[in-house]
């Protein structure tokens, strides 16, 4: 037990993730087949933290190119976990970047406010979902859109640890090195994140 909670109060090595049971199995051998597959999901998240299009392409590009660059060469079990934590470090630096900007640039924030192109989480194309009838098809599609401004409106560590755990299927240890913080924060994280999206989510059959 004492040595379940030593691992669990320092950040995970990559090492260990490559070991994992279970993390053989995966749809991809190639870095190219890899990068083809989370690219679109990598996108969406990444524009639900940023709220911007344009950033968000950036943001992602150049996650991507670190990966052919720098980490092309390590093993196939470890790209998905490091490939979240360059893009969650790029994200925290678009926010740093961002503060100074608004704090200078204050009618720039303004102008940005109002002309937020931050569109919602592609979570509805599904192959079943033809044959749904029209009401069905707006109160999932009104579900999906309250679900996503929940997520936008996470702390950012929440935010994170949900979208890599409950979208993306990391395990708490991926999702630990990914956010570069102890299992047990991404636990902490993950489950206050869910408690407010079930909380926003019964509000709105409550409506």
């Amino acid at each position: 037990m004492m040595a379940n909670l030593i691992s669990q109060s320092k950040e995970p090595e990559i090492s260990q993730i490559a070991s994992t049971p279970g993390s053989a199995t995966l749809p991809y051998e190639t870095m190219e087949e890899f990068l083809k597959g989370i690219e679109k999901r990598a996108f969406q998240m990444t524009k639900i933290s940023t709220s911007r299009y344009e950033e968000a392409l950036d943001i992602v590009q150049e996650t991507m190119f670190k990966m052919v660059e720098k980490y092309a060469s390590k093993p196939v079990q470890e790209w998905k976990p490091l490939f979240y934590r360059i893009l969650n470090n790029k994200i925290t630096d678009h926010y740093r970047r961002q503060a100074v900007r608004d704090n200078i640039f204050i009618w720039k924030r303004l102008d940005n406010e109002q002309n937020d192109d931050f569109s919602q989480l592609d979570l509805s194309s599904h192959p079943d979902r033809h044959s749904e009838e029209p009401d069905e098809v707006l109160m999932r599609q009104q579900r999906i859109d309250r679900l996503a401004e929940g997520v936008k409106q996470l702390a950012k560590r929440q935010r994170e640890a949900f979208l890599l755990r409950s979208w993306e299927g990391l395990s708490t240890r991926e999702t630990a090195y990914a956010m570069g913080c102890t299992e047990g924060s991404v636990k902490t994280h993950y489950s206050r994140a869910l408690e407010k999206l079930r909380d926003q989510m019964d509000e709105y059959h409550y409506d």
